[in-house]
């Protein structure tokens, strides 16, 4: 990933999923089209659930929303375009960019584009924002929550 000038991060403690879930809806507010989200953290710390609120703030039935677990992409026609993607089922190292196509989802400019367990992502190259966030926690429990612009 090609990382700009400054990062900046800011930390949330989400004491509900409904926390979470407005987080979400947070993040989508301030989306302007083109930006790459990445999200990291282990099985049900609520990477779908924010995902849903990012969703919701895009003007899409967040009903219709579902991890691509065994898909592996997901396409939402939101107020922008919405490609969730989700590496879990992946093996580890290989090149995971590719087997999901990331090229060709990155040559729709203006859509936004939320990876699901991006950790597994190989290296790649681009120009957009891309903003990383962090979820620790589990079920209904208590989740802390870091977003990091990477532009």
């Amino acid at each position: 990933m090609t990382q700009n000038s400054k990062l900046k991060t800011q930390n949330y403690i989400c004491k509900t999923p409904e926390d979470t879930f407005d987080l979400g809806e947070s993040i989508g507010n301030s989306l302007n089209g083109g930006e790459i989200i990445l999200l990291k953290g282990t099985l049900g710390a609520g990477k779908t659930l924010l995902t849903k609120g990012i969703l919701f703030a895009l003007e899409f039935d967040i009903d219709e929303v579902t991890s691509p677990s065994f898909t592996l992409v997901n396409l939402y026609e939101a107020k922008f375009n919405v490609f969730h993607i989700d590496l879990w089922r992946l093996e580890d190292g290989g090149n995971t960019a590719f087997a999901v196509g990331l090229d060709e989802i990155l040559e729709d400019e203006n859509a936004v584009v939320i990876i699901e367990w991006a950790e597994k992502l190989n290296e790649f190259e681009t120009d957009r924002k891309i903003i990383e966030v962090r979820l620790k926690g589990d079920g209904d429990d208590r989740r802390e929550i870091s977003i990091t612009n990477l532009t």
